[in-house]
């Protein structure tokens, strides 16, 4: 969409019938079934939202209960397997267009002549999710072999790489009726197959058939949960699994170790993603490029820079190849730490080390020059790239335009707007809230004001950076009424997401306005984000809310979200304020039941917690356990211990906890 800123189902073929049509429905193998048609085959869907509704499919009715005991029995002494082609016999049947001519196809073998496991690799050779069922009803129904999960599974993954969901569904449910008990295959493809599709539900709702049928997990599975919880956000829940898996003997590989890096890094358990590469190590899995750019990037997105800059470190002492990402990573951490020479160096170095640099790449320098105030250096960049045709996003213009704005060059930033859409580049929300900043920083507020008006007009998305913007505009040159107009504006934000207007009014610290459109949005079921939940924790904490701390912590476990470790802390230490300590410690509890890795904080306000109660019995209880947890820092934890004995005047309990360090050789001794 331009925005001028100078100027004031297919339909399904038809069915083929067959010559038994009160026995089958048939279609051809690339046709989709008629909707409206009735199957004869009727499955519940019993692990999905519309479990009370039913599929209809184009399969046919399994025989009842009794008359799945009648399969022939018998042993044969010797099948033809050998004496059959099997690439021959799939050609065939790729040919067949409906039941009736495969049936007829192998009609040869109906006295199973073949053994089952040829036909298991018959199936697991055929992709075609019909032909596959099809094929499934002549081994069970027509050469009566007796009922395989081997085969059901292969037919269950193609069905699923078709995305036939239902029909999974229908699968699984039959399987159950004839008696066979899904394993730890059919679950694994359940759940990693519904999850990579997004539906996180049902998928989560078969790993709890999978529980309930004590069926064990292996690697895989775990890793798929681990991948789940974590694109759900659920950090704790990937936590617990990744324990599981360790206590369940199995040693993580590569990938669960590289995804788990991630996971305690979204969950700011920065220490636990550090000592997972010395895990990775001591088990003998060798941390790889993406190991380290992972945990490079983890550091990056929470600022930790010079934790970042100590990864890089080892990560060329141990001569671990660097790549593309590593590159962009580091020319960041290097900006952000004012080693504008070692960020200029590394970009240039990049070629050298056979990775080309990219756009990320020159978009980073660009901002780096730019905060270093080497303007020269980075329009020289900028021009070079559009000299040789090096591609050009919107990010790069948003970086050069916000580099005009802080040589106060607006009309040039003005401009560079003009050129990206004549070139095709279409500006987003941040290129928008840049110019309208410059402008107001400019005293051009009536040019900023008319084209937020525009935007607004135009059904351009205004994201929080905007509104805030625009915000600060007003207020900047005193114009109160029009910021208090947005901002009531967002109370009901008919143009704008509800988790977003919380967000915004979150952060700009207006607590009223916030607390009615978050309740508003909760009690409609719009909170769908868990950052929003976060969000409002941190406002209420910041203006010593607790009441209200306590109220979005329950009603975000009523919606079935882990709190991250930040949040856990900020809540028991409203349960304390509030002298619910009975509460705290059930909430303690349960987290670390669910699996739940805190950080020693976490831990140690409890510590305060159970002081405050005047509890010293559970103060000592709870130092006993967390001095003999490895992952706990032990020198400040003794720290806490006796500062908290100290403060409560048990001048000899803080002298025994401080001896004990001296002991340990956490503290030094005295001298003399």
């Amino acid at each position: 969409m331009y925005i001028d800123i100078c100027s004031s189902s297919s339909p399904s073929l038809p069915l083929i019938p067959l010559t038994r049509p009160h026995i089958y429905t048939s279609i051809p193998f690339f046709t989709i079934p008629e909707p409206t048609q009735h199957r004869s085959l009727i499955f519940t869907v019993s692990a999905s939202p519309s479990s009370s509704q039913t599929k209809n499919v184009w399969r046919k009715q399994p025989e009842n209960s009794t008359s799945l005991k009648k399969h022939r029995r018998y042993q044969r002494s010797a099948f033809l397997d050998h004496k059959v082609d099997m690439d021959e016999l799939l050609a065939s049947i790729h040919k067949t267009h409906n039941e009736e001519e495969l049936f007829s196809l192998l009609s040869l073998y109906k006295d199973r002549q073949l053994s089952i496991r040829f036909m298991v690799s018959l199936l697991s050779r055929e992709q075609d999710w019909q032909r596959s069922l099809a094929l499934l009803d002549w081994v069970h129904d027509e050469a009566k072999y007796t009922p395989s999960v081997f085969a059901y599974n292969v037919v269950l993954r193609n069905v699923l790489r078709a995305k036939q969901f239902d029909i999974a569904h229908g699968l699984f449910d039959e399987m159950r009726q004839r008696a066979l008990a899904p394993d730890r295959y059919t679950y694994s493809t359940l759940i990693t197959s519904f999850g990579k599709e997004g539906m996180f539900d049902s998928a989560l709702s078969w790993l709890q058939k999978m529980e309930q049928d004590r069926v064990s997990g292996d690697l895989v599975l775990y890793s798929n949960l681990i991948e789940l919880s974590r694109r759900l956000c659920d950090y704790s829940k990937a936590i617990s699994i990744f324990s599981r898996l360790k206590k369940s003997g199995f040693t993580p590989d590569l990938v669960a170790y590289n995804s788990m890096i991630n996971v305690y890094g979204k969950a700011k358990l920065f220490r636990e993603a550090r000592l997972l590469i010395k895990e990775m190590k001591e088990a003998g899995v060798e941390p790889n490029t993406v190991s380290y750019s992972t945990l490079l990037s983890v550091y990056v997105e929470n600022q930790k820079f010079l934790e970042a800059l100590s990864v890089f470190a080892e990560m060329k002492e141990v001569n671990c190849p660097l790549d593309l990402t590593t590159c962009n990573v580091m020319i960041d951490v290097y900006g952000q730490l004012d080693m504008v020479k070692e960020a200029d160096r590394l970009f240039w170095s990049m070629r050298k080390m056979d990775i080309e640099p990219n756009v990320v790449s020159y978009n980073t320098i660009l901002r780096v020059y730019g905060e270093a105030e080497l303007f020269g250096e980075a329009i020289h960049l900028f021009r070079l790239m559009q000299r040789k045709d090096i591609e050009q996003n919107v990010v790069t213009y948003n970086t050069m335009i916000k580099i005009y704005g802080k040589t106060l060059e607006h009309e040039k930033a003005t401009n560079l707007v003009q050129e990206m859409q004549s070139r095709g580049i279409e500006p987003n929300a941040i290129t928008y809230s840049t110019i309208i900043s410059i402008w107001g920083k400019a005293g051009k507020l009536d040019r900023a004001a008319t084209l937020f008006q525009k935007l607004r007009s135009s059904g351009v998305e205004i994201d929080q950076v905007l509104y805030q913007t625009m915000i600060v505009a007003y207020e900047r040159v005193g114009l109160m009424g029009h910021a208090k107009r947005l901002l009531k504006e967002l109370k009901r934000p008919d143009n704008i997401p509800r988790e977003t207007a919380i967000t915004i009014l979150a952060k700009a610290g207006r607590i009223e306005e916030a607390t009615w459109v978050f309740r508003q949005a909760f009690d409609s079921g719009e909170v769908k984000d868990i950052s929003v939940f976060g969000c409002m924790i941190n406002l209420y904490s910041r203006n010593q809310r607790y009441v209200n701390v306590i109220e979005v912590f329950e009603k975000m476990r009523s919606a079935g979200y882990f709190p991250d470790s930040n949040a856990i802390a900020i809540v028991l230490n409203a349960y304390g304020k509030q002298r619910e300590f009975e509460k705290a410690d059930t909430v303690y509890r349960e987290m670390q039941e669910e699996g739940c890795v805190f950080p020693d904080e976490v831990h140690f306000q409890m510590l305060s917690l159970y002081s405050s109660k005047k509890d010293f019995e559970m103060v000592e209880s709870l130092f006993e356990r967390l001095e003999s947890d490895p992952n706990v820092n032990s020198k400040e934890l003794h720290l806490v211990v006796a500062a908290l004995y100290e403060r409560a005047d048990k001048l000899n309990d803080a002298s025994r906890v401080m001896n004990r360090m001296r002991e340990r050789g956490l503290l030094k001794p005295f001298s003399g």
